[in-house]
C-alpha cells in the first residue's frame, strides 16, 4: 500500500526550505570545500544539510529510512535493496557551483516505493522556488500547476547538454553537427530537471546521472507532461545506483527526433565506441 497519503507534502517542502536557509545559504561564498574519493566536491553544507534532514524525517516518519548522497556506497545499496519505502536525498546539488560562488544549486528529496519515485520536492534557495510532484497528481511550482508546452523543431530548440559526462567522441559529434539552435549547462542536475518542467528550455541531455540527481526531478518533469528515457530509449531506471544517461524533452515529437538522431549516431559506433547510448 502506498505511503503517499501519509506524507505531509507542505511540511516536507517547508523542511527543505528550512535546511537551505539554515545550512546552505549562510555559507554561500564562505564555505570551505574538500574532495571525496571520486574527485567530486563536498562541503560542510552538504553534510550538515543531510544530517538535519535525516534527523527531522526520521523523527516524523521513523519507519522510512533515508538514502543520502553523502552515505557510503555499501549503505546506499543495502537501503535500496531492503526498503519498500525510502527517502532519496541530495542535500546540496551543484556543490561545485556553490563552492565557487555560482548561484545555481538546490536541495532534492524523493520518496521511492519499491524503487520508483512517487513523490518529489526540489528547492532552489537562491530564487526561493519550490518544485514538487506526486505520482498521478501532477507537478507544481510554489503551488501552481506545471504544464509543459509544445517544443519547436529541434533545429530551433535551446537545451541543456552536460558535455562533461558524455562520451568524448559522442560529445564531439554533437558539437560538430549541432542539430539544435543553442545549448546551456547550469551545473545543477536537480534544477535542470525543474527548469525543463517549467518550460524554460526544450530538452536535456546528460551522459551519466546518479539516482539522487534524478529521483525527484524526473518525476516532476513526467508529472508536468515531459518525455524521458535513456539514450537507448529504455526507461530511466530508479532501483539501482548505476549512473544512467538521460534524454528528456518537453514533448513526444522532440523526444522521437532526438532518438532518431542518437540511433543514427549509434550506427556509426566505431567513431565513438565508448558512448553510453
Amino acid at each position: 500500500m502506498s505511503r503517499i497519503n501519509e506524507i505531509d507534502q507542505q511540511w516536507v517542502g517547508k523542511l527543505l526550505r528550512t535546511s537551505a536557509e539554515r545550512f546552505v545559504l549562510p555559507r554561500f561564498h564562505t564555505v570551505v570545500s574538500s574532495r571525496k574519493p571520486d574527485g567530486s566536491i563536498v562541503t560542510s553544507a552538504d553534510i550538515d544539510s543531510q544530517n538535519f534532514l535525516q534527523d527531522m524525517l526520521a523523527a516524523r516518519y521513523p519507519d522510512i529510512p533515508l538514502l543520502g548522497e553523502e552515505m557510503p556506497r555499501a549503505e546506499q545499496q543495502s537501503l535500496l535493496e531492503n526498503s519498500d519505502a525510502l527517502w532519496c536525498l541530495d542535500p546540496l546539488d551543484g556543490t561545485s557551483n556553490f563552492a565557487a560562488g555560482v548561484p545555481v544549486f538546490g536541495v532534492s528529496l524523493a520518496l521511492l516505493e519499491k524503487g520508483h519515485s512517487v513523490m518529489g520536492w526540489i528547492y532552489d534557495p537562491v530564487r526561493a522556488e519550490l518544485f514538487s510532484a506526486v505520482q498521478g497528481k501532477g507537478a507544481k511550482i510554489d503551488g501552481a500547476m506545471l504544464h509543459t508546452r509544445e517544443a519547436p523543431t529541434l533545429k530551433h530548440c535551446v537545451g541543456v547538454v552536460d558535455y562533461k559526462r558524455l562520451d568524448r567522441n559522442l560529445a564531439l559529434r554533437i558539437i560538430d553537427e549541432r542539430p539544435f539552435h543553442s545549448q546551456r549547462n547550469f551545473g545543477s542536475s536537480v534544477l535542470e530537471w525543474c527548469w525543463l518542467a517549467a518550460g524554460r528550455y526544450h530538452f536535456y541531455l546528460h551522459g551519466a546521472q546518479q539516482l539522487w540527481d534524478r529521483a525527484a526531478g524526473a518525476l516532476i518533469l513526467q508529472e508536468a507532461g515531459g518525455q524521458i528515457s535513456q539514450f537507448n530509449g529504455q526507461a530511466l531506471q530508479e532501483k539501482d545506483l548505476k549512473p544512467r544517461s538521460v534524454l528528456a524533452t518537453l514533448d513526444p515529437n522532440l523526444h522521437q527526433t532526438w532518438r532518431n538522431w542518437l540511433e543514427h549516431a549509434a550506427d556509426k559506433a566505431s567513431e565513438f565506441p565508448n558512448a553510453v547510448l
